[in-house]
């Protein structure tokens, strides 16, 4: 089976001075790539809800919470408090949702992509990675 870096790596005039290694990845193992996945999204999960708890006192530190909620009450004849309804803790358990709905969707998305890999390998080949010693 010859592919067009194949053919690239024969014509390429240059010589090296050390050793090379050309290896072709043909399998990701779907329990790695799982695991992998969810500790990536463990670390977005962390940093949302830091994310969400920075941009929040921000918000409160600059007042801009109070003066939308002043211009939200003039525009509803003062039915409506949105300092009661946006404070730290419904800020932070919106954070928590977006969190844990992040976290198994990456989960689930590392597990489908290694899936279409390794049923793309059959058709492509796989994918050739060199690597050269100093």
């Amino acid at each position: 089976m010859s592919t067009v870096a194949d053919k690239l790596a024969k014509k390429s005039t240059r010589k090296t001075g050390g050793k090379q290694v050309r290896l072709r990845l043909v399998y990701v193992d779907f329990w790695s790539a799982v695991k992998l996945s969810f500790l990536g999204a463990v670390a977005l999960a962390i940093v949302t809800m830091v994310s969400f708890f920075l941009i929040f006192m921000v918000l409160q530190a600059t007042n801009v919470v109070a003066q939308v909620g002043e211009i939200l009450d003039l525009l509803t004849d003062g039915t409506v408090d949105l300092e009661s309804m946006i404070g730290l803790p419904q800020v932070m358990a919106f954070g928590a949702v977006v969190s844990i709905l992040n976290l198994i969707v990456f989960t689930v998305l590392g597990a489908v992509v290694a899936g279409i890999y390794n049923l793309a390998v059959k058709v492509t080949g796989g994918l050739l990675v060199g690597f050269m010693s100093n």
